[in-house]
């Protein structure tokens, strides 16, 4: 009877899983991790310079640049939680993750593509009411509001990836504890179950519509009515400005959800897809936008890039 309740523990609580990390390319790992440690440390120093020219320029605390800090700050958690455990997989062989790691680096990992979805849809909201209200936008969107609307990406995006987490520790872990992938990810992990795992499919599927299908929708809204009113303006000139004020802004858009996409419908229809090709675009895709990211703002916005050439010039570090 004990041998039993210890086996039913052990079903329950596996005490780790082994992350493979890319099947069939084992041997190409060392190699593989490279660019990914390049990508990641690019993304780190990336927001990091962006993170810190925000906090230090008085000009740039507008709601555009809080919601850009925001998004920097997520997507460093979002390449943390992912790459350093890739690379020592990758490097020294450290395949193992505990259990409560697993389920740590799964919320975190989905957590952060909550709240960065959210504050893509926040930045959509800021540049609809710059262009569309342009004389009510500094009594809009108060530093109060700013902090309400923060405030509310984190308590939605925490309400619901949290109850993932007890939706995987209720599952019974008796057949493999071999994880063919990187890193942590609900469904992958919950397939490793041998119980039904019907409600972790629903679940994953009504979270997906709730969050990041509704914020699609209300960011395509919200640039509808921007490009209406962009097009009825007097002049190119007036033109051209709205629009690349809004040429960064979409650029993010793009880079964060068409690769989001791709890689939904490729697992859930691209049965002929090989398997290693799948998980290296998973893993391009928690990586890269974090890079690019404060690129293509530090590129596309003046007051960014002009702080960037200062902080950097022989001129700016006396």
């Amino acid at each position: 009877m004990p041998l039993m309740a210890t086996f039913n523990l052990s079903s329950y609580n596996p005490s780790s899983f082994t992350l493979v990390g890319i099947p069939g390319l084992e041997k190409f790992h060392i190699w593989i991790a490279i660019p990914f440690c390049v990508i990641y440390l690019v993304a780190i120093g990336g927001n990091c310079v962006l993170l810190y020219i925000i906090a230090v320029e008085r000009s740039l605390h507008e709601p555009m640049f809080l919601f850009l800090s925001m998004l920097a700050q997520t997507d460093v958690i979002l390449s943390s939680t992912t790459l350093p455990k890739l690379l020592s997989n990758f490097w020294f062989g450290d395949k193992k993750i505990t259990f409560s790691g697993c389920l740590t680096q799964m919320f975190f990992l989905h957590f952060s593509f909550v709240v960065d979805s959210a504050i893509l849809l926040a930045m959509a909201y800021d540049r609809y009411v710059a262009i569309c209200s342009p004389l009510r936008y500094t009594t809009i969107l108060t530093h109060q509001v700013i902090i309400k609307i923060m405030g509310g990406i984190i308590i939605r995006s925490f309400c619901v990836i949290f109850p993932v987490v007890f939706l995987l520790k209720r599952l019974p872990f008796c057949r493999t504890h071999v994880i063919p992938h990187t890193y942590c990810e609900h469904i992958g992990v919950a397939r490793l179950s041998c119980a039904d795992i019907s409600i972790n499919i629903w679940y994953g599927f009504t979270l997906l519509i709730m969050t990041v299908l509704s914020d699609i929708v209300l960011i395509a809204v919200s640039y509808t009515f921007i490009l209406t009113v962009v097009f009825h303006l007097p002049s190119h000139g007036a033109r051209q400005k709205s629009l690349g004020t809004c040429g960064s802004h979409i650029c993010v858009i793009l880079m964060f959800y068409t690769p989001a996409f791709f890689s939904i419908l490729a697992h859930r229809f691209g049965h002929n897809v090989p398997r290693h090709v799948l998980i290296l675009f998973a893993n391009f895709y928690v990586a890269i936008p974090p890079a690019l990211n404060p690129i293509v703002y530090g590129v596309k916005t003046k007051q960014i890039r002009d702080k960037i050439l200062f902080l950097f010039s022989p001129k700016g570090t006396k």
